[in-house]
């Protein structure tokens, strides 16, 4: 009596945006090794905006600085592909840390986006984890951009009253990290991480999403206040 297997999942497709031909090959190579199908590498916003046009992706990585002006192209790029196709998910893709744009693109799209450092690429695992969240829906805040809101320096903070612990749960959860994940990071365990998410919620005055985008918006709001 024979079985048969289910056939596998299909591999998740990604178009990539880069004008460093270097980088956007590297990453195009990196992304096939880790078992997605990259199906475009492109140089500029007006091609990536033409190919996920013609045959959309489930995620884009886009650059923030892309030609002719090497400004914001690709952050504008990211806004019309969530404008034009919401079901297409976004990961903007950074060389430095600049929290405005980063929040900018995370309450323009409230699900399927995400910020992350180019540096975050070397590290395989990490970027794939970032790309399949983003393409089942999920935010992604680069730990650069939440360490920078976390330590920004406030003349009366709320943050004061949270415990050292406390912090460490609040900064994982704004990466947009669920609360399994916060537990695997801290090494805690599923009871301590939900008795230490309300207590944070609660000191800051924060209402707790029914689900982890919201909860993501919710912190990210807070924080860059």
């Amino acid at each position: 009596m024979s079985s048969t297997r289910p056939a596998p999942a299909p591999a998740l497709r990604v178009v990539v945006a880069d004008d460093a031909a270097l980088f956007r090959e590297g990453l195009s190579r990196l992304l096939a090794e880790a078992g997605f199908a990259v199906t475009a590498a492109v140089g500029d916003a007006g091609a990536l905006l033409a190919h996920v046009a013609a045959d959309p992706p489930d995620v884009a990585l886009v650059d923030i600085r892309m030609p002719p002006t090497h400004t914001t192209e690709g952050l504008e790029a990211a806004r019309t592909l969530r404008a034009r196709h919401p079901g297409t998910g976004v990961l903007v893709l950074s060389a430095h840390v600049e929290t405005g744009y980063a929040l900018q693109l995370i309450e323009n799209g409230a699900t399927g986006a995400g910020y992350l450092l180019k540096e975050r690429v070397a590290d395989v695992t990490e970027l794939s984890d970032a790309v399949r969240r983003v393409a089942a829906g999920g935010l992604v805040v680069d730990p650069g951009v939440v360490a920078t809101l976390v330590g920004r320096r406030r003349v009366h903070s709320p943050l004061d009253a949270l415990s050292e612990r406390e912090r460490e749960v609040l900064a994982v959860m704004a990466e947009g990290r669920s609360n399994q994940a916060i537990g695997e990071r801290l090494f805690l365990s599923p009871k301590t991480v939900e008795a230490y998410v309300r207590s944070v919620f609660t000191k800051l005055g924060l209402h707790q999403g029914v689900d982890d985008n919201r909860r993501v918006l919710a912190v990210l709001a807070f924080l860059r206040r």
